[in-house]
């Protein structure tokens, strides 16, 4: 629903092999029928978070989603429409830009709350946009957890000392976020009285490939492929400024923060079954 990472989810449901962006300039009216990304990379739940980065928050991809709703009737009818809204998977994934770009390198939330008390407040926001899209007709909703932040290449490089450790702060940070995300699910379960509003853990699987990578096929799990692989992440990885590794598939990062499409595949195969599959 709101993420463009996990992708590969969706040619395990034999629907097609990557979901467009909605907003994207080579969208089809057909690729409306079997669903779409409203995902914005940068944002969070916290509203603060996509403003630091001039991309689209939560709510407005919700709205956006409003939007989508409006045009499926149009070229499905209504009643298809309906159908397809309620027996959709929605996959949300969010979290890490709070905590680290926003909580860390910030300084707002940091005089607002203590870690503890911010990610009370990220419950909250995610409370708040669940409902918005239950109430939108969304019954299968897969809300994914966070990985260990602590252990992305840049986590390493900026607060890992000489040996670029794992960061045990934002290791902690993301486990408290989990462990409070998993308990709002199940009140909202009960709440709801729906059991397609699932939790989906990734933090262990991703941990397991970091500690013991060639376990999984990989050679590097400390630094990325692009770049140094230290700092380099998004627009910085590209042919002018940046180099690439020969073999992408032997490293777990792509650049500093984003896993390889090998790594999201192993960890999208591992959760798929486990946790997304008997949301269906």
């Amino acid at each position: 629903m709101v993420t463009g990472a996990p992708l590969h989810a969706a040619s395990l449901v034999c629907v097609k092999d990557l979901i467009p962006a909605y907003l994207g300039t080579e969208l089809k009216s057909d690729d409306l029928l079997t669903g779409v990304s409203f995902g914005s990379g940068g944002t969070g739940y916290d509203p603060l978070t996509p403003v630091l980065v001039s991309v689209l928050s939560m709510s407005r991809q919700l709205d956006l989603f409003v939007e989508y709703k409006e045009r499926l009737k149009e070229i499905a009818g209504a009643d298809t429409a309906a159908s397809i809204v309620v027996e959709s998977l929605y996959l949300v994934c969010a979290g890490s830009n709070d905590i680290l770009n926003n909580y860390y390198l910030g300084l707002i939330r940091r005089l607002q709350y203590d870690i503890s008390s911010y990610v009370d407040f990220l419950i909250q926001q995610v409370s708040d946009f669940v409902h918005r899209l239950y109430q939108h007709g969304a019954r299968k909703i897969a809300i994914v957890g966070l990985p260990p932040l602590g252990c992305l290449p840049l986590q390493r490089a900026l607060f890992g000392g000489p040996k670029r450790d794992c960061d045990a702060s934002r290791n902690r940070a993301a486990l408290l976020f989990n462990l409070m995300l998993e308990k709002y699910i199940f009140r909202l379960q009960a709440e709801l009285k729906c059991q397609t509003i699932g939790y989906v853990d990734i933090y262990d699987i991703f941990l397991d490939i970091i500690r013991s990578p060639q376990n999984f096929g990989f050679e590097e799990a400390t630094k990325g492929c692009c770049g140094t692989g230290h700092f380099e992440v998004s627009f910085l990885c590209n042919s002018i400024t940046a180099s690439t590794c020969v073999d992408d598939t032997k490293f777990v990062f792509w650049d500093s923060v984003h896993p390889t499409q090998q790594a999201y595949k192993i960890i999208v195969d591992y959760v798929f079954p486990r946790y997304v599959q008997i949301l269906l």
